[in-house]
Protein backbone atom coordinates (compact mmCIF):
# COMPACT_ATOMS: atom_id res chain seq x y z
CA UNK A 1 0.00 0.00 0.00
CA UNK A 2 1.21 3.47 -1.32
CA UNK A 3 1.52 6.02 1.04
CA UNK A 4 2.76 9.80 0.51
CA UNK A 5 4.24 11.72 3.97
CA UNK A 6 5.68 14.65 4.33
CA UNK A 7 9.45 14.60 5.88
CA UNK A 8 11.80 17.61 7.34
CA UNK A 9 14.86 17.52 7.23
CA UNK A 10 18.04 19.68 7.48
CA UNK A 11 20.97 18.73 4.96
CA UNK A 12 23.83 21.05 4.02
CA UNK A 13 24.70 21.10 0.29
CA UNK A 14 27.88 23.00 -1.20
CA UNK A 15 26.77 25.69 -3.81
CA UNK A 16 28.89 25.41 -6.84
CA UNK A 17 31.00 27.82 -6.18
CA UNK A 18 32.41 26.14 -2.82
CA UNK A 19 32.28 23.35 -5.00
CA UNK A 20 34.74 25.31 -7.47
CA UNK A 21 36.56 26.46 -3.98
CA UNK A 22 37.79 23.08 -2.68
CA UNK A 23 38.81 22.30 -6.71
CA UNK A 24 41.15 25.41 -6.56
CA UNK A 25 42.68 24.26 -3.16
CA UNK A 26 43.15 21.10 -4.01
CA UNK A 27 45.11 22.67 -7.42
CA UNK A 28 49.61 22.33 -7.41
CA UNK A 29 50.91 25.60 -8.91
CA UNK A 30 51.36 24.55 -12.30
CA UNK A 31 47.86 23.20 -12.62
CA UNK A 32 46.47 26.38 -11.31
CA UNK A 33 48.47 28.33 -13.74
CA UNK A 34 46.39 26.49 -16.45
CA UNK A 35 43.37 27.04 -14.46
CA UNK A 36 44.07 30.60 -14.14
CA UNK A 37 44.49 30.50 -18.22
CA UNK A 38 41.16 28.40 -19.12
CA UNK A 39 39.25 30.76 -16.67
CA UNK A 40 40.23 33.81 -18.63
CA UNK A 41 39.90 32.27 -22.18
CA UNK A 42 36.28 31.29 -21.02
CA UNK A 43 35.64 35.29 -19.43
CA UNK A 44 36.66 37.84 -21.15
CA UNK A 45 35.66 40.31 -18.04
CA UNK A 46 39.17 38.61 -16.58
CA UNK A 47 42.33 40.28 -16.73
CA UNK A 48 45.57 40.25 -15.74
CA UNK A 49 47.76 43.02 -14.79
CA UNK A 50 47.78 45.77 -11.69
CA UNK A 51 43.82 46.32 -10.33
CA UNK A 52 42.40 49.12 -11.65
CA UNK A 53 39.47 51.49 -10.02
CA UNK A 54 36.26 49.56 -9.95
CA UNK A 55 33.53 51.41 -11.59
CA UNK A 56 30.75 48.01 -11.27
CA UNK A 57 29.10 48.23 -8.05
CA UNK A 58 27.22 44.66 -8.35
CA UNK A 59 24.96 45.75 -5.16
CA UNK A 60 23.80 49.65 -6.54
CA UNK A 61 23.01 47.53 -9.95
CA UNK A 62 20.76 45.15 -8.04
CA UNK A 63 19.09 47.70 -5.93
CA UNK A 64 17.85 49.87 -9.03
CA UNK A 65 14.83 50.43 -9.83
CA UNK A 66 15.01 50.81 -12.86
CA UNK A 67 16.49 47.58 -13.71
CA UNK A 68 13.92 45.17 -12.16
CA UNK A 69 13.63 43.37 -15.22
CA UNK A 70 16.48 41.46 -14.60
CA UNK A 71 14.91 40.51 -10.60
CA UNK A 72 14.32 36.71 -12.83
CA UNK A 73 17.49 36.17 -14.26
CA UNK A 74 19.76 36.82 -11.45
CA UNK A 75 17.31 34.76 -9.21
CA UNK A 76 17.64 31.72 -11.03
CA UNK A 77 20.43 31.57 -13.19
CA UNK A 78 22.98 33.73 -10.87
CA UNK A 79 23.97 33.75 -7.37
CA UNK A 80 25.60 36.90 -5.98
CA UNK A 81 29.09 35.66 -5.14
CA UNK A 82 30.82 39.42 -4.57
CA UNK A 83 31.41 38.42 -0.83
CA UNK A 84 32.44 34.62 -0.31
CA UNK A 85 33.50 34.03 2.96
CA UNK A 86 34.70 30.51 2.94
CA UNK A 87 35.39 30.86 6.79
CA UNK A 88 31.53 30.46 7.47
CA UNK A 89 31.96 27.17 5.76
CA UNK A 90 35.51 25.94 6.91
CA UNK A 91 35.93 27.48 10.10
CA UNK A 92 34.81 30.19 12.72
CA UNK A 93 38.03 31.85 12.27
CA UNK A 94 38.33 35.64 12.44
CA UNK A 95 40.66 37.74 9.80
CA UNK A 96 44.07 36.40 10.71
CA UNK A 97 46.83 38.99 10.64
CA UNK A 98 48.77 37.58 7.76
CA UNK A 99 46.29 38.50 5.47
CA UNK A 100 46.85 42.13 6.06
CA UNK A 101 50.88 41.51 5.84
CA UNK A 102 52.32 42.31 2.15
CA UNK A 103 55.01 39.76 2.72
CA UNK A 104 53.75 36.21 2.50
CA UNK A 105 54.36 35.53 -0.85
CA UNK A 106 57.43 35.56 -2.43
CA UNK A 107 57.45 38.67 -5.29
CA UNK A 108 60.50 37.18 -6.98
CA UNK A 109 60.07 34.10 -8.24
CA UNK A 110 60.70 34.74 -11.79
CA UNK A 111 58.67 32.68 -14.76
CA UNK A 112 61.76 30.61 -15.82
CA UNK A 113 61.29 28.44 -19.34
CA UNK A 114 62.69 25.45 -19.51
CA UNK A 115 63.43 24.45 -22.99
CA UNK A 116 63.20 20.59 -23.54
CA UNK A 117 65.27 18.72 -26.34
CA UNK A 118 62.59 16.74 -28.69
CA UNK A 119 64.01 13.32 -28.49
CA UNK A 120 63.45 10.44 -30.56
CA UNK A 121 60.89 7.84 -29.31
CA UNK A 122 62.67 4.65 -27.83
CA UNK A 123 61.22 3.04 -30.80
CA UNK A 124 61.91 4.97 -33.58
CA UNK A 125 65.52 4.48 -32.81
CA UNK A 126 64.96 0.99 -32.93
CA UNK A 127 64.12 1.17 -36.10
CA UNK A 128 66.52 3.15 -37.46
CA UNK A 129 69.01 0.82 -36.28
CA UNK A 130 67.04 -1.84 -38.03
CA UNK A 131 68.28 0.57 -41.24
CA UNK A 132 71.60 -0.90 -41.07
CA UNK A 133 70.47 -4.73 -41.90
CA UNK A 134 70.25 -5.91 -45.18
CA UNK A 135 66.49 -7.24 -45.03
CA UNK A 136 64.23 -7.44 -47.56
CA UNK A 137 60.60 -6.01 -47.32
CA UNK A 138 58.91 -9.21 -45.95
CA UNK A 139 61.81 -9.47 -43.07
CA UNK A 140 61.71 -5.17 -42.61
CA UNK A 141 58.44 -5.56 -42.15
CA UNK A 142 58.01 -8.82 -39.72
CA UNK A 143 60.86 -7.14 -37.74
CA UNK A 144 59.26 -3.19 -37.62
CA UNK A 145 56.24 -5.12 -36.16
CA UNK A 146 58.59 -7.48 -33.56
CA UNK A 147 59.64 -3.91 -32.70
CA UNK A 148 56.47 -1.95 -32.43
CA UNK A 149 55.40 -5.44 -29.88
CA UNK A 150 58.35 -4.16 -27.36
CA UNK A 151 57.11 -2.42 -24.45
CA UNK A 152 59.10 0.75 -22.66
CA UNK A 153 60.73 -1.66 -20.11
CA UNK A 154 62.40 -3.33 -23.72
CA UNK A 155 60.96 -6.80 -23.43
CA UNK A 156 58.21 -8.60 -25.69
CA UNK A 157 55.49 -9.91 -23.67
CA UNK A 158 54.12 -12.42 -26.23
CA UNK A 159 54.54 -15.42 -27.46
CA UNK A 160 55.98 -16.30 -31.49
CA UNK A 161 52.73 -18.16 -32.72
CA UNK A 162 50.80 -15.75 -31.31
CA UNK A 163 52.97 -12.81 -33.30
CA UNK A 164 52.66 -15.02 -36.65
CA UNK A 165 48.85 -14.73 -36.03
CA UNK A 166 48.66 -11.37 -35.38
CA UNK A 167 50.57 -10.55 -38.46
CA UNK A 168 47.88 -12.46 -40.49
CA UNK A 169 44.92 -10.77 -39.18
CA UNK A 170 46.19 -7.66 -39.17
CA UNK A 171 49.18 -7.08 -41.53
CA UNK A 172 48.32 -8.92 -44.42
CA UNK A 173 51.69 -10.92 -43.66
CA UNK A 174 51.93 -14.39 -44.09
CA UNK A 175 54.90 -16.17 -42.22
CA UNK A 176 55.83 -18.79 -40.03
CA UNK A 177 57.71 -19.35 -36.56
CA UNK A 178 60.75 -19.81 -38.15
CA UNK A 179 61.50 -16.61 -39.53
CA UNK A 180 60.07 -14.74 -37.13
CA UNK A 181 62.54 -16.60 -34.64
CA UNK A 182 64.81 -15.42 -37.33
CA UNK A 183 63.97 -11.69 -37.27
CA UNK A 184 63.97 -12.12 -33.44
CA UNK A 185 67.50 -12.56 -33.30
CA UNK A 186 68.07 -9.41 -35.07
CA UNK A 187 66.17 -7.73 -32.88
CA UNK A 188 68.58 -9.24 -30.00
CA UNK A 189 71.41 -7.55 -32.04
CA UNK A 190 70.18 -4.15 -31.51
CA UNK A 191 70.73 -1.27 -28.44
CA UNK A 192 70.71 -1.36 -25.72
CA UNK A 193 71.84 -5.07 -25.25
CA UNK A 194 68.75 -7.01 -24.35
CA UNK A 195 65.73 -5.41 -25.62
CA UNK A 196 63.68 -7.84 -27.44
CA UNK A 197 63.97 -10.42 -24.33
CA UNK A 198 60.52 -12.45 -23.49
CA UNK A 199 61.92 -12.53 -20.00
CA UNK A 200 64.31 -11.65 -17.33
CA UNK A 201 66.31 -14.71 -17.54
CA UNK A 202 66.79 -14.45 -21.62
CA UNK A 203 67.27 -10.18 -20.90
CA UNK A 204 70.25 -10.85 -18.81
CA UNK A 205 71.85 -13.62 -21.24
CA UNK A 206 71.79 -11.38 -23.88
CA UNK A 207 73.56 -8.83 -22.19
CA UNK A 208 76.02 -11.03 -20.63
CA UNK A 209 76.77 -12.37 -24.40
CA UNK A 210 77.27 -8.99 -25.37
CA UNK A 211 80.38 -8.86 -22.21
CA UNK A 212 83.76 -9.41 -23.38
CA UNK A 213 83.99 -12.90 -22.68
CA UNK A 214 85.98 -13.79 -19.63
CA UNK A 215 85.96 -17.08 -17.25
CA UNK A 216 83.85 -14.39 -15.14
CA UNK A 217 81.47 -13.58 -17.36
CA UNK A 218 81.50 -17.43 -18.44
CA UNK A 219 80.17 -18.63 -14.95
CA UNK A 220 77.74 -15.96 -15.13
CA UNK A 221 76.12 -17.18 -18.57
CA UNK A 222 76.06 -20.58 -16.92
CA UNK A 223 74.23 -19.83 -13.59
CA UNK A 224 71.77 -17.76 -15.70
CA UNK A 225 71.42 -20.23 -18.30
CA UNK A 226 71.51 -23.52 -16.15
CA UNK A 227 71.36 -22.52 -12.25
CA UNK A 228 68.48 -19.22 -12.61
CA UNK A 229 66.73 -20.12 -10.29
CA UNK A 230 68.90 -21.21 -7.87
CA UNK A 231 70.25 -17.77 -8.60
CA UNK A 232 67.07 -15.65 -7.62
CA UNK A 233 66.77 -17.23 -4.74
CA UNK A 234 70.16 -16.94 -3.60
CA UNK A 235 71.14 -20.73 -2.91
CA UNK A 236 74.91 -19.53 -3.22
CA UNK A 237 76.00 -22.38 -1.07
CA UNK A 238 74.04 -24.72 -3.79
CA UNK A 239 75.99 -22.54 -6.56
CA UNK A 240 79.38 -23.14 -4.76
CA UNK A 241 78.80 -26.62 -4.82
CA UNK A 242 77.47 -27.00 -8.42
CA UNK A 243 80.37 -25.15 -9.85
CA UNK A 244 83.23 -25.86 -7.38
CA UNK A 245 84.42 -22.39 -7.44
CA UNK A 246 85.73 -20.07 -4.12
CA UNK A 247 83.47 -18.03 -3.06
CA UNK A 248 85.61 -15.17 -4.68
CA UNK A 249 85.14 -16.63 -7.90
CA UNK A 250 81.25 -16.84 -7.16
CA UNK A 251 81.01 -13.38 -5.86
CA UNK A 252 82.70 -11.70 -9.09
CA UNK A 253 80.61 -13.85 -11.33
CA UNK A 254 77.38 -12.67 -9.72
CA UNK A 255 78.52 -8.92 -9.20
CA UNK A 256 78.73 -9.04 -13.35
CA UNK A 257 74.79 -10.10 -13.23
CA UNK A 258 74.51 -7.21 -10.91
CA UNK A 259 76.08 -4.97 -13.42
CA UNK A 260 73.29 -6.07 -15.87
CA UNK A 261 70.04 -3.66 -16.55
CA UNK A 262 66.40 -5.89 -16.01
CA UNK A 263 64.81 -3.48 -17.84
CA UNK A 264 66.68 -2.28 -20.63
CA UNK A 265 64.11 -0.20 -22.74
CA UNK A 266 63.53 2.37 -19.00
CA UNK A 267 67.07 3.41 -19.45
CA UNK A 268 66.47 5.10 -22.86
CA UNK A 269 67.26 8.37 -22.47
CA UNK A 270 65.57 8.97 -25.71
CA UNK A 271 61.72 7.69 -24.96
CA UNK A 272 58.82 9.60 -25.14
CA UNK A 273 57.94 10.14 -21.70
CA UNK A 274 56.47 12.79 -20.17
CA UNK A 275 59.47 15.24 -18.02
CA UNK A 276 57.44 16.11 -15.23
CA UNK A 277 58.74 19.03 -13.36
CA UNK A 278 58.04 19.62 -9.50
CA UNK A 279 57.34 23.07 -8.76
CA UNK A 280 57.00 23.89 -4.96
CA UNK A 281 54.02 25.90 -3.54
CA UNK A 282 56.00 26.18 -0.69
CA UNK A 283 59.36 27.33 0.71
CA UNK A 284 60.78 27.23 4.10
CA UNK A 285 64.24 28.81 4.91
CA UNK A 286 65.91 29.25 8.23
CA UNK A 287 66.88 32.85 9.15
CA UNK A 288 68.57 33.74 12.30
CA UNK A 289 67.62 30.29 13.53
CA UNK A 290 63.89 31.10 12.50
CA UNK A 291 61.55 29.13 10.03
CA UNK A 292 60.42 31.48 7.41
CA UNK A 293 57.03 30.64 5.14
CA UNK A 294 56.58 31.92 1.81
CA UNK A 295 54.15 30.83 -0.82
CA UNK A 296 54.90 30.30 -4.27
CA UNK A 297 54.13 33.80 -5.79
CA UNK A 298 52.78 32.07 -8.75
CA UNK A 299 49.93 30.83 -6.92
CA UNK A 300 48.89 34.75 -6.22
CA UNK A 301 48.53 36.03 -9.81
CA UNK A 302 47.38 39.76 -10.21
CA UNK A 303 43.80 39.39 -11.90
CA UNK A 304 41.14 42.30 -12.01
CA UNK A 305 37.72 42.92 -13.10
CA UNK A 306 37.96 44.36 -17.26
CA UNK A 307 37.31 47.65 -16.59
CA UNK A 308 35.70 47.79 -20.31
CA UNK A 309 33.39 45.35 -19.27
CA UNK A 310 32.51 47.37 -15.96
CA UNK A 311 32.06 50.41 -17.95
CA UNK A 312 29.78 48.77 -20.46
CA UNK A 313 27.74 48.15 -17.30
CA UNK A 314 27.95 51.57 -16.39
CA UNK A 315 27.17 52.94 -20.28
CA UNK A 316 23.63 50.65 -19.38
CA UNK A 317 22.61 52.01 -16.77
CA UNK A 318 22.86 55.23 -17.67
CA UNK A 319 21.00 54.88 -20.75
CA UNK A 320 16.96 54.89 -20.56
CA UNK A 321 15.84 53.39 -23.91
CA UNK A 322 17.09 49.97 -23.17
CA UNK A 323 16.02 47.23 -25.80
CA UNK A 324 15.35 43.89 -25.98
CA UNK A 325 19.18 42.77 -27.40
CA UNK A 326 20.39 45.42 -25.09
CA UNK A 327 19.07 43.59 -22.01
CA UNK A 328 20.47 40.17 -23.10
CA UNK A 329 23.39 41.93 -23.63
CA UNK A 330 23.73 43.23 -20.42
CA UNK A 331 23.44 40.00 -18.76
CA UNK A 332 26.23 38.47 -20.85
CA UNK A 333 27.80 41.00 -19.18
CA UNK A 334 26.49 41.13 -15.24
CA UNK A 335 27.17 37.45 -15.36
CA UNK A 336 30.65 37.37 -16.72
CA UNK A 337 31.31 40.16 -14.26
CA UNK A 338 30.15 38.22 -11.29
CA UNK A 339 31.87 34.99 -12.75
CA UNK A 340 35.37 37.22 -12.76
CA UNK A 341 34.51 38.83 -9.48
CA UNK A 342 34.02 35.78 -7.59
CA UNK A 343 37.32 34.39 -9.29
CA UNK A 344 39.37 36.96 -8.02
CA UNK A 345 37.96 36.60 -4.59
CA UNK A 346 38.24 32.53 -5.03
CA UNK A 347 41.98 33.10 -5.57
CA UNK A 348 42.31 34.73 -2.20
CA UNK A 349 40.61 32.33 -0.39
CA UNK A 350 43.12 29.64 -2.00
CA UNK A 351 46.27 31.78 -1.07
CA UNK A 352 44.80 32.74 2.46
CA UNK A 353 43.98 28.45 3.26
CA UNK A 354 47.37 27.20 1.55
CA UNK A 355 49.42 29.66 3.76
CA UNK A 356 47.59 29.26 7.12
CA UNK A 357 47.91 25.41 6.68
CA UNK A 358 51.57 24.79 5.65
CA UNK A 359 52.03 27.45 8.75
CA UNK A 360 50.62 25.45 11.12
CA UNK A 361 52.30 22.00 9.57
CA UNK A 362 55.60 24.09 10.09
CA UNK A 363 55.03 24.85 13.67
CA UNK A 364 54.15 22.19 14.83
CA UNK A 365 56.95 20.01 12.88
CA UNK A 366 59.35 23.14 13.90
CA UNK A 367 61.64 20.66 15.07
CA UNK A 368 62.60 18.75 12.08
CA UNK A 369 62.07 21.66 9.92
CA UNK A 370 65.05 23.14 11.86
CA UNK A 371 67.59 19.96 11.97
CA UNK A 372 66.46 18.20 9.13
CA UNK A 373 66.46 15.12 11.43
CA UNK A 374 63.37 12.46 10.49
CA UNK A 375 63.63 10.94 13.20
CA UNK A 376 62.45 14.83 15.16
CA UNK A 377 59.20 14.10 13.13
CA UNK A 378 56.28 14.29 15.51
CA UNK A 379 53.52 12.02 14.77
CA UNK A 380 50.80 14.43 12.95
CA UNK A 381 47.12 13.18 11.08
CA UNK A 382 45.13 15.57 9.22
CA UNK A 383 42.55 16.53 12.62
CA UNK A 384 45.93 17.88 14.20
CA UNK A 385 46.11 20.53 11.73
CA UNK A 386 42.60 21.31 10.83
CA UNK A 387 41.95 21.40 14.99
CA UNK A 388 44.59 24.57 14.69
CA UNK A 389 43.89 26.29 11.58
CA UNK A 390 40.05 25.37 12.37
CA UNK A 391 39.91 24.68 8.71
CA UNK A 392 37.58 20.97 7.78
CA UNK A 393 39.62 17.95 7.67
CA UNK A 394 39.20 17.45 3.59
CA UNK A 395 40.50 20.65 3.43
CA UNK A 396 43.82 19.87 4.77
CA UNK A 397 43.96 16.23 2.80
CA UNK A 398 43.53 18.61 -0.39
CA UNK A 399 46.33 20.72 0.53
CA UNK A 400 48.45 17.94 2.01
CA UNK A 401 48.10 15.16 -0.80
CA UNK A 402 49.19 17.53 -4.01
CA UNK A 403 50.91 20.27 -2.66
CA UNK A 404 55.12 20.28 -2.57
CA UNK A 405 57.61 22.13 0.04
CA UNK A 406 61.09 23.71 -0.53
CA UNK A 407 62.96 23.02 2.58
CA UNK A 408 66.93 23.23 3.26
CA UNK A 409 66.74 19.22 3.03
CA UNK A 410 65.12 18.67 -0.39
CA UNK A 411 61.69 19.41 -1.58
CA UNK A 412 59.36 17.57 -0.05
CA UNK A 413 55.54 16.28 -0.67
CA UNK A 414 53.40 17.68 2.12
CA UNK A 415 51.59 14.68 3.00
CA UNK A 416 54.91 12.76 4.19
CA UNK A 417 55.08 14.58 7.25
CA UNK A 418 51.93 12.65 8.51
CA UNK A 419 52.31 10.09 10.32
CA UNK A 420 50.29 7.48 13.02
CA UNK A 421 51.44 7.40 16.08
CA UNK A 422 52.61 4.77 18.84
CA UNK A 423 54.12 4.18 22.29
CA UNK A 424 57.53 3.41 22.96
CA UNK A 425 58.67 2.18 26.64
CA UNK A 426 58.88 5.12 28.04
CA UNK A 427 55.30 5.93 27.33
CA UNK A 428 56.00 8.70 25.09
CA UNK A 429 53.64 9.28 21.54
CA UNK A 430 56.29 8.88 18.86
CA UNK A 431 55.96 9.26 14.95
CA UNK A 432 55.95 5.82 12.43
CA UNK A 433 58.24 7.73 10.71
CA UNK A 434 60.48 7.54 13.20
CA UNK A 435 60.47 3.83 13.66
CA UNK A 436 60.86 3.59 10.19
CA UNK A 437 63.73 5.47 9.59
CA UNK A 438 65.60 3.84 12.44
CA UNK A 439 64.40 0.32 10.84
CA UNK A 440 66.02 1.45 7.66
CA UNK A 441 69.14 2.15 9.64
CA UNK A 442 69.39 -1.02 11.02
CA UNK A 443 69.60 -2.94 7.72
CA UNK A 444 71.27 -0.61 6.32
CA UNK A 445 73.95 -1.26 9.12
CA UNK A 446 73.27 -5.25 9.12
CA UNK A 447 76.13 -7.77 7.62
CA UNK A 448 74.68 -8.80 4.24
CA UNK A 449 76.22 -11.76 4.34
CA UNK A 450 73.87 -13.03 7.46
CA UNK A 451 70.62 -10.23 6.81
CA UNK A 452 68.68 -9.92 9.87
CA UNK A 453 65.30 -11.68 9.61
CA UNK A 454 62.21 -9.78 10.68
CA UNK A 455 61.87 -11.44 14.25
CA UNK A 456 65.23 -10.21 14.70
CA UNK A 457 64.58 -6.61 13.84
CA UNK A 458 61.87 -6.43 16.43
CA UNK A 459 64.15 -7.56 19.15
CA UNK A 460 66.44 -4.85 17.70
CA UNK A 461 63.89 -2.35 17.89
CA UNK A 462 62.68 -3.21 21.17
CA UNK A 463 66.30 -2.73 22.80
CA UNK A 464 66.14 0.63 21.02
CA UNK A 465 62.82 1.27 23.01
CA UNK A 466 60.01 0.38 20.30
CA UNK A 467 57.68 -2.56 20.91
CA UNK A 468 56.41 -3.54 18.32
CA UNK A 469 55.15 -7.22 16.74
CA UNK A 470 57.44 -8.87 13.95
CA UNK A 471 53.94 -8.49 11.08
CA UNK A 472 54.42 -4.69 12.27
CA UNK A 473 58.17 -4.64 11.48
CA UNK A 474 57.14 -6.77 7.95
CA UNK A 475 54.68 -4.54 7.33
CA UNK A 476 56.88 -1.38 7.91
CA UNK A 477 59.64 -3.25 6.11
CA UNK A 478 57.44 -3.85 3.00
CA UNK A 479 56.51 0.46 2.95
CA UNK A 480 59.86 0.94 2.67
CA UNK A 481 60.45 -1.39 -0.15
CA UNK A 482 63.17 -3.43 1.72
CA UNK A 483 63.16 -6.99 0.54
CA UNK A 484 63.03 -10.31 3.00
CA UNK A 485 66.42 -11.33 4.65
CA UNK A 486 66.92 -13.72 2.28
CA UNK A 487 66.52 -11.76 -0.59
CA UNK A 488 68.93 -9.06 1.25
CA UNK A 489 71.71 -11.60 1.12
CA UNK A 490 75.36 -10.84 -0.58
CA UNK A 491 78.26 -12.63 -1.42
Amino acid sequence: MLKQFLNLKLSQKLSPQQIQLMKLIQLPTQAFEQRILEEMNENPALETGAEEEEIYDNDEFDNDDANDEFDDYDDNESEDTSDINIDEYLSSDETPDYKTQANNYSDDDEERESPLVAPISFHQDLINQLNTFILNDDEREIAEFLVGSIDDMGYIRRSIPDMVDDMAFTQGVYTDEKTVERMLHIIHELEPSGVGARDLQECLLLQLKHKTPTEYVALAIDIIENQFDAFTKKHYDKLLQKYAVSNEQLKTAIHEIEKLNPKPGGSFTGNNKITEHVVPDFSIRIVDEELVLTLNGRNAPSLHVSKDYQEMMQTYKSSRDKSTAQKDAVQFIKQKLDSAKWFIDAIKQRQETLYVTMNAIMHYQQEYFLEGDETKLKPMILKDIADLVGLDISTISRVANSKYVETPYGTKLIKEFFSESMTNDQGEEVSTLEIKKILQNVIEDEDKQKPLPDDQLAEILLEKGYPIARRTVAKYREQLDIPVARMRKKM
